[in-house]
């Protein structure tokens, strides 16, 4: 048993914690809603612990809050033995309580549904909203309407509590935030935007003032590694804290110390752990987040503006022990028009190893169900990879999702065997630059060695990474231009050290309005490129300037080999044509003025009578086009075929469209002006004088004509579909007007 009266003194959640057990009971499930610094990470485990009688696991989004959350509960607890924690080759073992990342917590579940031997699974940090943080609940959720005697607990910072607690069905446990007051300013930097080197000169440049200005510690935050060690080597003596450090240099950045100091951090010190002795937050304002561009069929990490939530999680890391300075590197405006809460990652990541878990699980639960799109381009990955068949696993997928990695890592690994593990290693753990050159901890290289005992023995880090990632793969088109197999164009920055490099593997690729940024590659041979592509060979027939065109083209996915000219055959060039149609309907022909007006009377007919008169634009070329396509596949230019006779086989038998659509219509005067069907209905230009006799206007179809009345000089006088109302009304003002002007012409009082 924990005495929960030592581990809670001090802790604000030791308030409410004896209302625990009753409200976990009522459904067997329960919200935790604490800010940060209330001690619901070190408190409610215990408490979990002692009232359930079993053991207690207790999910933390990243690994050194993992190692922090433990070691913390264990100082507290005088209980070493009772608390143990487990990240990515790292475990200690725990009798009553164990901390874990979500990652493996979620391979536990995969391996163990029921989860036996737990009591109770305690997930931290809801509301950062991560991928795997989303499976665990959902997959929990259903384990505890399977078990009685299983409790799910859900911490929280932000988010929504109604959302959480209705989807759920749990209550709720509520500890108000205890902090000092917080004098907040704003420094905005024009850099921003971009996160350029000036801008995080200026955060630096900030934090020195501000250090040297109270005598406190600050916490800087920025939205990546690169921009935390170009801040640390700004200010000597400062402390960098984020993922990729080892467990020693995490543990010095959260070392308490009796002299100011600076600690540069990434999302980390958020919320899920606390930096000892701050009393200055610096903020950039800027977040690295995962997001999936579809059309592009790449995954990366993008800088955006950070929600509002965030920024108040930051600015309250400075009050946590006293009263505290926050400075924005950006404006109040800034502030007030971001989001109100993180965009939860289910929504904007690749779902490729989530579909594969699924697939693995059954359907589940979600806090916000994936778009479907993004889920069924995932499963259609996995299906390319062999790992699912008809929506089931095969083999190999029941192998990788065993496999701690991304489904794309573990099919190299299988593949290539133990002499693939360095590299898989590396490239599991967001790797930047020359991949060849990079080396993974000795123990995670050691772990993902045990996990395969047979393979290819292929060990080139190029090969390796090529197989994982195949659509990546890179030709080099100009200077530092690649194609990526993909069809997708990226720069390769000079610093990787791969200039000049006419394949690549690439790992990492950031997406950005002109196309993409290569952050991690290795290079590779041709031989292995299109081994592990595939070379493809395609006739592709197309129009180009009016003219057919044959290629015989060989293809590595998007990347052209080689072009040919060659004789498209009848089939492929009438294939071309089709697609031409397809794109610009009949634009691609000329219609002579005989052929335009043949055109116009037919769709006038097709729009007021139906059938049987068809839709020119939208009738099958083939069936009235079929001469002149042959034509066109034989040479002749779109532009220089005769429509006419094409639109006559429009034409349907035995209706007469010279009466049903005149061309001409005859008037008094004995002439015949012409009937033009281009706006939609008919109309006839005709001077007034030749209308003398008609007393109303005919029909065409059931519309009546309309009338352009002309004066003796072909000048407009008058428009009317109505020549009754004409004659008995309009006219006699006309007359009046133009008798004078033109008095050697008729202006009969009844012209009718």
């Amino acid at each position: 048993m924990f005495d929960i009266a030592r581990i809670g003194r001090d802790l604000p959640v030791a308030g409410v914690i004896d209302r625990l057990p009753t409200l976990v009971d009522a459904t067997g499930r329960l919200v935790v809603q604490a800010p940060p610094g209330t001690g619901k990470t070190t408190l409610v485990p215990p408490a979990l612990a002692n009232h359930c009688g079993g053991k207690v696991i207790v999910t933390a989004p990243r690994r050194v809050a993992v190692r922090a959350a433990a070691r913390r509960l264990r100082h507290l607890s005088g209980a070493p033995k009772a608390v143990g924690f487990s990240v990515k080759g790292e475990h200690q073992p725990g009798t009553h309580v164990e901390f874990v990342t979500p990652g493996v917590l979620l391979q536990r579940l995969l391996r163990d549904p029921d989860l036996e031997g737990v009591s109770a699974v305690a997930i931290d940090e809801v509301h950062e909203r991560q991928l795997d943080t989303d499976l665990i609940l959902g997959m929990c959720l259903e384990l505890a309407e399977l078990r009685d005697d299983f409790r799910l607990v859900a911490m929280s910072a932000t988010l929504e509590r109604n959302k959480l607690t209705e989807f759920l069905g749990a209550e709720t446990l509520s500890t108000p935030a205890v902090t000092y007051p917080l004098d907040i300013s704003y420094r905005p930097h024009p850099g921003r935007s971009s996160c350029s080197r000036e801008f995080l000169d200026h955060l630096a440049q900030l934090a020195q003032e501000q250090v040297s200005a109270t005598g406190h510690s600050a916490l800087v935050f920025v939205p990546g590694v690169r921009e935390v060690e170009h801040v640390v080597g700004r200010l000597p003596g400062s402390f960098p804290l984020h993922g990729r450090l080892d467990a020693r240099q995490q543990d010095a950045a959260l070392q308490p110390s009796s002299t100011p100091r600076i600690v540069v951090s990434t999302s980390l010190a958020e919320s899920s752990l606390t930096v000892p002795g701050v009393h200055t937050v610096i903020d950039s304002g800027l977040s690295r987040v995962p997001r999936l561009d579809a059309s592009r069929g790449m995954t990366g990490l993008v800088t955006i503006s950070s929600a509002k939530s965030t920024a108040d999680q930051r600015a309250g890391r400075a009050g946590r022990e006293g009263p505290g300075t926050v400075v924005r590197a950006y404006s109040a405006a800034d502030y007030e028009h971001a989001a109100e809460a993180i965009t939860p990652e289910i929504l904007t990541t690749d779902l490729t190893q989530a579909a594969l878990q699924l697939a693995a699980w059954g359907d589940c639960p979600l806090l916000d169900s994936p778009q479907p799109q993004h889920l069924a381009r995932a499963r259609e990955h996995l299906e390319s990879l062999g790992a699912l068949r008809a929506g089931h696993l095969t083999q190999l997928g029941k192998r990788l999702v065993r496999l701690p990695l991304d489904p794309r890592l573990g099919r190299a690994l299988i593949e290539c065997g133990p002499s693939a593990a360095a590299t898989v290693a590396v490239l599991s753990d967001d790797p930047r630059g020359d991949i060849a050159r990079q080396r993974a901890p000795k123990s995670e290289s050691q772990r993902l060695t045990k996990l395969v005992s047979t393979g290819s023995g292929v060990s080139d880090p190029g090969a390796i990474t090529g197989l994982a990632f195949p659509r990546w793969i890179a030709r080099r088109v100009k200077g530092d231009t690649y194609l990526l197999a993909s069809g997708t164009r990226a720069r390769l920055p000079h610093d990787l050290g791969l200039d000049g490099s006419e394949w690549l593997a690439t790992a990492v690729v950031t997406r950005s309005a002109e196309g993409g940024t290569i952050r991690a590659a290795a290079r590779l041979s041709e031989e292995d490129a299109l081994d592990t592509i595939g070379v493809s060979e395609e006739l592709e027939t197309d129009f180009v300037k009016g003219r057919l065109r044959a290629r015989q083209i060989r293809r590595a996915g998007q990347i052209e080999l080689s072009s040919t000219p060659t004789q498209p055959s009848p089939k492929a060039a009438a294939a071309a044509l089709a697609r031409l149609l397809e794109r610009t309907g009949l634009e691609i022909f000329h219609f002579s003025d005989k052929a335009q007006r043949l055109f116009d009377r037919l769709a006038f007919l097709h729009a007021h009578l139906g059938d049987p008169w068809p839709d020119p634009q939208k009738a099958d070329p083939q069936y009235w086009l079929g001469p002149e396509l042959g034509d066109i596949v034989r040479g002749k230019p779109p532009r220089e075929v005769d429509m006419y006779p094409a639109l006559q086989r429009l034409l349907p038998w035995p209706n007469d469209i010279d009466a049903a659509a005149p061309e001409r219509l005859t008037v008094p005067s004995g002439k015949h002006p012409r009937i033009d069907y281009a706006g939609g209905r008919p109309i006839v230009r005709v001077k007034l004088q030749e209308c003398f006799g008609l007393h109303s206007s005919p029909e065409v179809a059931g519309m009546p004509v309309q009338f352009h009345l002309l004066s003796p000089a072909g000048r407009p006088l008058a428009v009317t579909d109505d020549l009754a109302s004409f004659w008995s009304g309009p006219y006699q003002q006309v007359r009046a007007e133009m008798r004078g002007r033109y008095p050697k012409h008729a202006w009969p009082e009844d012209p009718a």
